[in-house]
């Protein structure tokens, strides 16, 4: 509920302030007075743009600041989300400086004019002529319906498992494209890896091939040399070892002479130990040494695929190909599991979308159940405000697919004249007749929807006497359940209001300003007999002024 709004340097407005009653509110005034300016720095708070020809003084900052109390709306979320803090007394300002500079606060906290303007659209529903929001709008019109089949509860259960849906469908789709595209690849992925596991592949195995490949290849010369090296040591006339064995035998001769001679006679010894024993090891090695031609060819056949493989997948090592094959069987893993992906998903999406369409099937009963009292008492009401050839029809097909609301097409048909065909409001629909069909439609589920404070900017043009006030009655009712803003002409919807806001012009030497005051009820009567008749009012004029407020005082509330 907006309680406060106050104005500086705009427009022709210097300062004001307004307070705002609880239930109805009247704002009234002489044309040209500047009742719309009103409306136009109210705008500001809600998010519209502005430059500086609003300045009423350019040397200083336009400054529009409005008070609400939010305690019923349940606002904390939005708070939290865009990291404002959170008060159930809310201050909205906007600030335009001369060099054309804007900005807007919430709770003095700096932020955008899209958030601005999220916010804004809670508190204030701000409705003037050939405003082309509200009735026009197909989404506002299923609200309208929804809050008269009192669908709330069944709609957040459908909107929730739709939201699922949408989430579900989109993850697979995904994976549906991520499952074509992979087709390819995985055929591909699949010879290559089998053409790696033919291989069966070893660590380590390269270097002890390449050993292998070394050895087999010079085995013959290996050979050779290690019988030569037997000869030389073992088995030729002047062989090392002999002539080792005479040097030590001619040393032993001394070895009670000589103690010195003894410690190299036994080192002699030992020598001759060592290279009888590495000439056996020659021996056995010679023996064991063969050349192998088979085993060659065989060796560099495996040498061959294996740099094959690495120089096709351009890695050095056979431990690269290990690690290559098991990614590749990863990925093939994670194809066969986007199959079982896409079969749980499309099974999961049986199951909800079986359920959506039951509270599909529901929400579009109950909407189809008020409708026919719907029309009726939106005819009813029109009658009362001078239209009484005008219906209302509200047109509900199926669609064949979900959408956010259910699987119901709403629009709502209008036809103001007797014999006309009703069609899509927007095209019908007059600013006055527009306005009037808004204002029923409004009050019809005034109890039902959760509309923030409602502004009206002249709904009454066009009509007087009767009408009128029925039209100010409806108005009073529906400020039952919301407070409500009125900007009339109407004396009879005057009279109505629980305050009663007087708009006009004073002069200064400077220039004309615009200001507004709270009317006393004194001040009341001499301004609705004004609307009636003549300023200043006639007698008769003041007396009927009188029986209006005492008649809406009696009806009250």
């Amino acid at each position: 509920m907006i309680q406060k709004l106050l104005i500086r340097n705009y427009a022709i407005i210097d300062e004001l302030e307004i307070e705002f009653s609880q239930g109805l509110t009247i704002i009234t005034g002489e044309t040209g007075a500047g009742k719309s300016i009103l409306l136009g720095a109210l705008g500001l708070i809600m998010g519209q743009r502005a430059d500086t020809k609003v300045l009423y003084r350019t040397d200083d900052k336009c400054v529009v600041e409005a008070v609400f109390d939010i305690q019923a709306y349940e606002l904390q979320p939005f708070f939290q989300e865009h990291d404002l803090d959170y008060d159930t007394e809310l201050v909205i300002r906007r600030e335009i400086t001369s060099a054309g500079k804007s900005r807007a606060f919430v709770n003095d906290s700096p932020v955008t004019l899209d958030v601005l303007q999220e916010l804004s659209s809670t508190l204030v529903d701000l409705h003037q002529q050939f405003d082309t929001r509200d009735l026009h709008n197909v989404s506002f019109q299923l609200r309208l319906l929804d809050a008269l089949a009192d669908n709330k509860p069944l709609l957040a259960q459908y909107q929730a498992g739709y939201k699922t849906w949408q989430a579900i469908r989109r993850r697979l789709a995904e994976l549906q494209r991520m499952n074509t595209e992979s087709a390819n690849e995985a055929e591909f992925v699949r010879f290559q890896l089998e053409e790696l596991q033919k291989a069966s592949l070893q660590p380590n195995e390269q270097e002890s091939l390449e050993q292998e490949l070394n050895l087999l290849s010079n085995a013959e010369e290996i050979k050779r040399t290690l019988m030569a090296a037997c000869h030389l040591l073992l088995e030729s006339e002047q062989s090392a070892l002999v002539q080792l064995q005479q040097v030590g035998a001619s040393l032993s001769v001394f070895r009670r002479i000589n103690t010195r001679v003894a410690a190299l006679a036994d080192r002699f010894d030992n020598a001759i130990a060592e290279i009888q024993d590495m000439t056996h090891e020659l021996e056995r090695l010679a023996d064991a040494t063969e050349y192998d031609p088979e085993r060659l060819a065989e060796v560099q056949q495996r040498l061959d695929l294996l740099y094959r493989l690495q120089h096709k997948h351009r890695v050095g090592s056979v431990a690269d190909l290990l690690a290559m094959q098991e990614t590749w069987q990863e990925k093939l893993r994670t194809f066969s599991n986007l199959d079982e992906e896409i079969e749980a998903l499309q099974q999961q999406l049986s199951s909800l979308e079986a359920s959506l369409r039951d509270l599909a099937a529901q929400l579009s009963a109950r909407r189809q159940s008020v409708i026919g009292t719907f029309e009726a008492e939106v005819k009813g009401m029109l009658e009362q405000l001078a239209m009484e050839h005008a219906i209302l029809q509200v047109q509900c097909t199926s669609l064949s697919d979900f959408g956010p609301t259910g699987m119901d097409d709403v629009h709502f048909l209008f036809a103001a004249n007797k014999g006309s065909r009703p069609q899509l409001i927007k095209d019908v629909a007059s600013g006055g007749e527009l306005s009037r069909l808004t204002l029923v439609a409004k009050s019809l589920v005034a109890a039902a929807i959760p509309l923030p404070t409602l502004i009206f900017d002249e709904i009454d043009t066009g009509i007087s006497g009767d009408v009128a006030l029925r039209m100010g009655n409806i108005l009073r009712r529906l400020s039952n359940q919301h407070q409500v803003v009125a900007i009339t002409h109407s004396p009879q919807v005057a009279s109505k209001a629980d305050a009663h806001y007087f708009v006009y012009k004073k002069d200064t030497p400077e220039r004309t300003l615009t200001s507004v005051r709270r009317l006393t009820p004194e001040e009341r009567i001499r301004s609705i007999a004004v609307m009636l008749s003549q300023n200043p009012p006639s007698a008769s004029a003041l007396q009927n002024a009188k029986e209006l407020l005492e008649l809406a005082n009696v009806h009250g509330h």
